[in-house]
C-alpha cells in the first residue's frame, strides 16, 4: 500500500536542504572572517607602536599598545579636520549632481520614443573605449574651464560616468512599464513630471546604488587634487590628499633624519602612521555601508531579469 504523504515529516530533499543551507552558512561565514581579518590587522597594527612592528611584524594582538600615529596626524591643527569638511563637501555635491544628470539622461534613453536614442548611446559609449587623455583634459579643465584652485576641479571631472548611466537605463527600461509611463501621459503629466513623481520613485534602488558607487569614488579621490589645487590653496585639499602628504613628509624627514645632527636617533611613525590614515579614511565608509547594504543589493540584482 502506498504510503500516504505527511508534511511534518522530515523527507529527503528537505535534509538535504538543510545540510546544503548550513553549508552555505559555514562557507560564507568563513569568507565573511577571512574578508574581516585584513582590516582587523590594519586596526590593530595602527594601535601598534612603531618599534614593536619593525621588530615582530603585523599582529592581530599587539605586543605593544601606542596611539602614536594618530598623535603624529592630530598635530596638522586645523588641517585634516579642514579636508575631512572638503571631502564630505566633495563628495556630498559630486554624488548629488551626478545623480542630477545622468537620472534624468538615462531615463530619456529607455524611451523608445526619443529620436536618436541609438546614436546617443553610441556617443556615450565612445568616452568609454577612448579619452581625450590626461594633458587634454587638463588643459581643458585648466584654460577652458578655469577650475584651477576650485572645488569644482575636483568634482566635475568624475561627475558623470557611463557605465553608471547604462545601469540606470537598464533598470529604468526593464522595472518601469511602458503602461504605467501611458497612463501617467494621459492622465496629463509632462515627461519631467512622468520621470519624477513615476518613474523616479520606482528605481530608488538602482539610484541608490549609483549614489553609493558615486560616494566611495569620491571620498577616495585624491589625484584631481595633485593635478588642480596648488600649494598657495592648501584649504581646498581633501582629506585623502592630505593624508597622502602627511605620508610623503614623515618619510622624507625620516630618509633625511641620519643627515641632520642631534635628530637620527628618532624615528618618527611610517608604518604605522600608514595603518592610521587608512583607518581614518576607512572609518566613515565602514559606519555608512550597512545603512546602504540593503539598497546595493536591491539595485544590483531587481530588474537583471525581466518578469
Amino acid at each position: 500500500m502506498k504510503k500516504r504523504y505527511n508534511p511534518s515529516e522530515p523527507t529527503k530533499i528537505s535534509a538535504f536542504n538543510g545540510w546544503a543551507n548550513a553549508f552555505a552558512i559555514a562557507f560564507f561565514s568563513v569568507i565573511i572572517v577571512v574578508a574581516f581579518l585584513p582590516v582587523l590587522l590594519v586596526i590593530m597594527s595602527a594601535l601598534s607602536s612603531e618599534e614593536s612592528v619593525s621588530l615582530y611584524g603585523y599582529r592581530f594582538i599587539p605586543r605593544e599598545f601606542s596611539l602614536e600615529a594618530f598623535r603624529v596626524m592630530s598635530r596638522s591643527g586645523s588641517t585634516l579636520p579642514r579636508a575631512f569638511l572638503n571631502s564630505v563637501l566633495i563628495t556630498l555635491g559630486g554624488t548629488a549632481l551626478g545623480l542630477t544628470v545622468m537620472c534624468p539622461c538615462a531615463y530619456a534613453l529607455s524611451r523608445k520614443e526619443l529620436k536618436h536614442r541609438k546614436g546617443l548611446m553610441l556617443f556615450l559609449m565612445i568616452p568609454m573605449l577612448f579619452s581625450g587623455g590626461l594633458v587634454a583634459t587638463y588643459m581643458v579643465n585648466t584654460q577652458v574651464l578655469h577650475l584651477r584652485n576650485t572645488y569644482l576641479a575636483m568634482i566635475l571631472p568624475g561627475m558623470c560616468t557611463t557605465w553608471y548611466i547604462m545601469l540606470l537605463r537598464n533598470y529604468f527600461l526593464t522595472t518601469v512599464p511602458d503602461a504605467l509611463i501611458e497612463s501617467a501621459r494621459l492622465d496629463g503629466a509632462h515627461p519631467f513630471q512622468t520621470f519624477l513623481w513615476v518613474a523616479l520613485p520606482i528605481c530608488t534602488p538602482v539610484v541608490m546604488t549609483v549614489a553609493i558607487f558615486q560616494l566611495f569614488a569620491y571620498w577616495n579621490s585624491w589625484y584631481p587634487a595633485l593635478l588642480y589645487i596648488d600649494t598657495n590653496h592648501t584649504e581646498l585639499y581633501p582629506l585623502q590628499y592630505v593624508l597622502v602628504n602627511i605620508e610623503r613628509t614623515i618619510q622624507a624627514m625620516n630618509r633625511d633624519a641620519a643627515y641632520v645632527s642631534g635628530v637620527s636617533s628618532y624615528n618618527l611613525p611610517s608604518v604605522t602612521l600608514r595603518m592610521a590614515m587608512v583607518v581614518v579614511a576607512l572609518l566613515p565608509i565602514m559606519i555608512l555601508f550597512p545603512f546602504f547594504q540593503t539598497f546595493l543589493k536591491t539595485g544590483l540584482t531587481v530588474g537583471a531579469v525581466k518578469g
